[in-house]
């Protein structure tokens, strides 16, 4: 049983010794594992060229080329989609080398070529995390030939330096304690599906036997669901990246993440009832869940093995599809639906009609999600048992678009103006730029330091920009210190240097991860010191010549910083949340748009609302990159964290709610209808008009331009004039309720479940106002009926 107990042992009892430490602080031993190919690799190779191949040229590009190849990128995946990815990398590396080398004898060509440059590897980065995390090895391919400049005539030995640095970083990466294959989200997925299914039984049965300690089995299942769920967001939010790549696998399984937080919130509302338990059956809606259940069951197993026999997941579908439908008729024929004026009739008993479906939609909202969910784990389980001759040609399995298709759709969604990755990607290109120019109007010895100093400490805000430089100022004086003591104890004794070489660059990868920032350059200078003393008598000034160059680059990153992006990423993601409310509103509104055109006469059907669901995904994928960037800001968070998540999630409840209800009218297959049902059509389109205008006064009210309106309140009025409506107007010709009766019911409680959303998000909405905008608190609006 999963519980709260060893986290606080932990915290109580701290890791001893220092290779737990070293865990603690590098999780998997990742840095480790890179530093120590890279203290075998880099000197090796700078050995090779500058001491076999008398080459010094091709020295300096070996040793960089090892560093950028072996320190700065580390890819995932099976051993053949690493190599692949690998080879890819270094083809991209040398080209930007030759290019580099190509445009930097004329100062305003290598500028102007900086930035496109900059600029294009930076925004790439948004297609996948594959390419985001090689976003400094590549530059770095780029800035390390621009700022040295060279005639055409040298291109060869540094194409050489860097092939030779190229093959030893392949071979090393498969040979050399090779990182093991996996990925960050589908074990925390499969503990998700698991805890689910299991509090999904357990509610089950206190449903249809509420005796015993029931109630108390189902707290403790729901709490090990909540920690499952947690532990999968905190997965997913700890990579400075969306976790996925251009793969079909890696995309319909970051869907997961999203889906099964929606699901994890349905199952927490539609839990057991804390009082009296609901007046209506709950046989077919418990069969629903325990179906559901197994189906979720089935996901885990899949997710744990993807290249196993998918039957046993498809045939928990085709149980689950089957569950749901003898719940629907059951639904229906119990509807309690009377002619107008018929006697008997009870008055105001609209109560009555609504809660009689409550239990079955809840069922009805579980089972959409589960499918979703179901869907996406057979999809990746697919994409991962294709062949290698399948995965080259492309050969997709179905369910998702091609990854060229893909990569363009993402990075369309980032051509916004308050996209934080544009303004990252804008930033950064003109801050290299400048840094490049600088670095030949100086003059400055090792000007390529120069343009590594503002690529180091460029973040998304001026405040910490300037701290990054500080630091990185600061490291690099210590380095420099230790540097210059070590060549004074040994003078210049090349032996001593060769050894010292391998241990100077393993601390210079450890050191970023296992202590800091600052650690990490000055281990990274003392590495240098070494490597430009071997052969050569500069002596300790290699450091002091850094700090200069170094300085000079924090000035840029600083001043671009301040003119391009001074507010930080805490109002990047105020602006991203109020965008992905309103559009998302907008798709739920097409939703119901639609639902109303398939139950109702009209000119013609409602179009399905697909370019309102793919803004509301793209709003919702930049929303994604402005919180990432806010949790990697250093410094303190004006809105506590937990308000802040409650904000994000919030987005995916209601973006899905929409999926939700679209689905529920494609999937019924009703055609278009001649039959006049205006009353159910005007009460669905009132309602969702009334929740939609609240997100997009809560989008205002995030961004500052007016105040965080009041929840709507329950509108017991609209629930009596939409049950009127299914009276009068959906019944067949025996006075019962149709199965279309039921789904416009079922999309009425689509909406309340968006109502019933707000009450969650004001407070949190309340605070990211008021720290946006300090001494202006919001104040509450009225109540809006």
């Amino acid at each position: 049983m999963a519980t709260a107990v060893p986290a606080q042992a932990h915290a109580a009892h701290p890791p001893h010794g220092p290779i737990a430490r070293l865990r603690a602080r590098d999780p998997w031993l990742a840095a480790t594992r890179r530093a120590g190919r890279a203290a075998v690799v880099m000197p090796a190779m700078f050995a090779l060229c500058s001491k076999v191949i008398k080459s010094p040229e091709m020295a300096t590009y070996a040793a960089f080329g090892a560093f950028s190849m072996l320190l700065l990128v580390e890819f995932t995946g099976p051993m053949s989609q690493r190599v692949r990815a690998q080879v890819a990398f270094t083809v991209a590396w040398m080209a930007l080398l030759s290019l580099g080398t190509l445009v930097s004898s004329v100062t305003w060509l290598g500028v102007v070529t900086m930035v496109v440059v900059g600029f294009v590897v930076i925004f790439c980065g948004i297609v996948s995390s594959v390419l985001a995390g090689a976003t400094t090895a590549l530059l770095l391919g780029f800035i390390l030939p621009v700022s040295l400049s060279a005639p055409v005539s040298a291109l060869p030995a540094r194409l050489g330096g860097a092939g030779l640095a190229a093959g030893a970083s392949l071979i090393a990466i498969v040979v050399l304690w090779p990182r093991p294959a996996g990925d960050p989200l589908s074990a925390p997925a499969a503990r998700v599906c698991r805890a689910v299914a299991d509090r999904l039984r357990t509610d089950a049965a206190f449903l249809q036997d509420p005796g015993g300690d029931g109630r108390a089995a189902c707290r403790a299942a729901a709490t090990r669901a909540d920690e499952a769920a947690a532990a999968l967001r905190g997965a997913f939010d700890a990579t400075p990246y969306r976790p996925t790549g251009l793969s079909t696998g890696a995309r319909a399984l970051v869907r997961l993440v999203d889906e099964l937080t929606w699901l994890t919130a349905i199952v927490a509302h539609g839990g057991p009832p804390s009082g009296s338990l609901a007046p209506e059956p709950v046989a077919a809606p418990c069969a629903v869940r325990r179906a559901a259940a197994d189906a979720l069951d089935r996901s885990a197993e899949l997710l744990a093995a993807p290249r196993s026999d998918p039957g046993a997941l498809r045939a928990a579908m085709d149980a689950l599809v089957r569950a749901v439908d003898v719940m629907e008729k059951d639904a229906t024929s119990r509807l309690p639906v009377h002619p107008p004026g018929a006697p008997g009739e009870p008055a105001g008993d609209e109560g009555e009609f609504l809660t009689s479906l409550d239990v079955s939609f809840r069922a009805q909202e579980l089972s959409y999600a589960v499918a979703q969910i179901a869907g996406n784990v057979d999809l990746f389980a697919a994409a991962e048992s294709r062949s290698w001759l399948e995965r080259l040609l492309g050969r997709e399995p179905g369910g998702l678009t091609g990854p060229l298709a893909s990569a363009r759709e993402r990075a369309a969604a980032h051509l916004d103006r308050h996209s934080v990755w544009l303004h990252n990607s804008v930033r950064g290109a003109v801050g290299l730029g400048l840094a490049v120019l600088a670095a030949d109007l100086t003059s400055v010895q090792h000007s390529f330091w120069v343009v590594l100093g503002a690529l180091s400490v460029l973040r998304s805000s001026a405040l910490n920009t300037g701290q990054n430089a500080l630091r990185g100022l600061g490291g690099t004086l210590v380095g420099s210190v230790i540097g210059g003591g070590l060549l004074v104890l040994m003078g210049h004794n090349d032996t001593v240097l060769w050894f010292l070489l391998p241990l100077a660059v393993l601390c210079a990868g450890i050191a970023p991860a296992a202590i800091s920032f600052a650690a990490g350059q000055a281990a990274f200078t003392v590495t240098l010191v070494i490597l430009f003393n071997i052969g050569q008598s500069p002596g300790w000034k290699v450091g002091l010549l850094r700090i200069e160059d170094i300085a000079i680059g924090c000035v840029v990153s600083v001043v671009v910083g301040v003119f391009f992006w001074p507010r930080g990423a805490g109002a990047a993601v105020g602006r991203a949340l109020a965008e992905a409310y309103s559009d998302s509103a907008d798709y739920l509104a097409g939703a119901v748009e639609y639902a109303v055109g398939c139950c109702t006469a009209g000119p013609e059907p409602a179009a399905v609302p697909l370019s309102e669901g793919r803004q509301a995904a793209a709003s919702a994928r930049r929303l994604d990159d402005a919180f990432r960037n806010y949790l990697a800001e250093r410094g303190a968070k004006h809105v506590p964290l937990a308000e802040m998540t409650t904000l994000v999630t919030g987005v995916v409840g209601l973006r899905l709610a929409a999926d939700a209800v679209l689905g529920m009218w494609r999937r019924a297959g009703d055609a278009h209808t001649e039959r006049e049902r205006a009353a159910a059509r005007a009460e669905l389109l009132a309602g969702a008009g009334h929740v939609s205008r609240w997100y997009h006064a809560l989008a205002g009210g995030l961004d500052g331009v007016r105040p965080v309106p009041e929840p709507l309140r329950h509108d017991r009025e609209a629930d009596a004039r939409l049950v009127e409506a299914v009276r009068r107007d959906l019944r067949d010709a025996q006075g019962q309720a149709t199965a279309t009766a039921v789904r416009i019911i079922w999309t009425g409680d689509h909406l309340d479940a968006a109502r019933r959303l707000q009450a969650t998000l004001v407070p949190a909405a309340r605070a990211a106002a008021a720290a946006g905008h300090p001494g202006t608190a919001p104040e509450p609006a009225p109540a809006t009926p």
